[in-house]
């Protein structure tokens, strides 16, 4: 009995080394056929075919794009990147580079921002910053320069910048201190200066003042049909004296 166990014992031991050898030897055949992933990129496809021929590996051309920093004809991307551990007769995908995209540069000045940004997308390219400046000869909304200039060549799809005018710059007038003035006075003064004049409006006049014991009246009020007249005197004005305003703006008044 001692001696059946001892016999069995051996079979299992002898079992086990049998195992783990030939476990060993199949992770020794598995990683021997393994290769890492050359770096491709920069090389033309032959070059780039010899160099996964060496290592076992295939190469394939999949796309090809416009590049500004990658010549014509090299490969520009792969996939697996380099240095990637994978099986010999693994394939590696790769884009070639079609070298930059040279094209003419449309002259979109003249017209409206719009319809230049339309004409920019329409001839593959994208808006770049828009620039806008105050200027009194032109129309508001116009393009006046562009950034490359018109039929430059050579350029790889770039981005165009604008630069758009937004009209004549109203004048600015600092607002004077009309009060105490009449009202008709200041109006023509106003107006000469192109500022047109808003609202005049009366204000209630203050009841006397009461003496001891006297009952309490109320304000004098404007009747409906009262008017401010030429010679009607200022009390407020709105913007205030000092204020920044436009041409073309509107002054209004209190006026007793």
């Amino acid at each position: 009995m001692r001696k059946f166990f001892r016999v069995l014992l051996m079979a299992l031991v002898l079992m086990t080394v049998a195992l783990i050898s030939a476990l060993t030897a199949m992770r020794l055949a598995i990683h021997g056929r393994e290769v890492a992933i050359p770096k491709l990129v920069g090389m033309s496809p032959s070059e780039a075919e010899r160099a996964g021929a060496a290592s076992g590996l295939q190469v394939v051309i999949e796309r090809q794009f416009y590049s500004p920093d990658i010549p014509e004809g090299k490969i520009m991307t792969q996939m697996p990147p380099p240095g990637t551990n994978v099986r010999r007769g693994w394939s590696i995908r790769v884009a070639q580079s079609l070298g930059p995209l040279r094209v003419a540069i449309p002259d979109v000045t003249g017209g409206s921002e719009r319809i230049a940004e339309l004409n920019i997308r329409r001839r593959g390219f994208s808006l770049g910053s828009v620039a806008h400046v105050s200027l009194p000869d032109l129309s508001l909304d116009q393009v006046i320069s562009q950034s490359p200039p018109a039929n430059a060549s050579g350029v790889s799809a770039p981005k165009i910048s604008l630069l758009v005018s937004d009209g004549p710059q109203p004048a600015i007038y600092v607002m004077p201190n009309l009060i105490g003035q009449p009202l008709g006075s200041a109006t023509l003064a106003l107006q000469d200066a192109g500022i047109k004049v808003g609202k005049a409006s009366v204000l209630p006049l203050a009841s006397p003042a009461l003496l001891p014991g006297e009952p309490q009246t109320a304000t004098v009020a404007p009747s409906a049909a009262s008017e401010p007249g030429a010679a009607s005197m200022i009390v407020t004005q709105t913007p205030a004296p000092g204020q920044k305003i436009e041409a073309g703006s509107a002054v209004s008044f209190e006026v007793r």
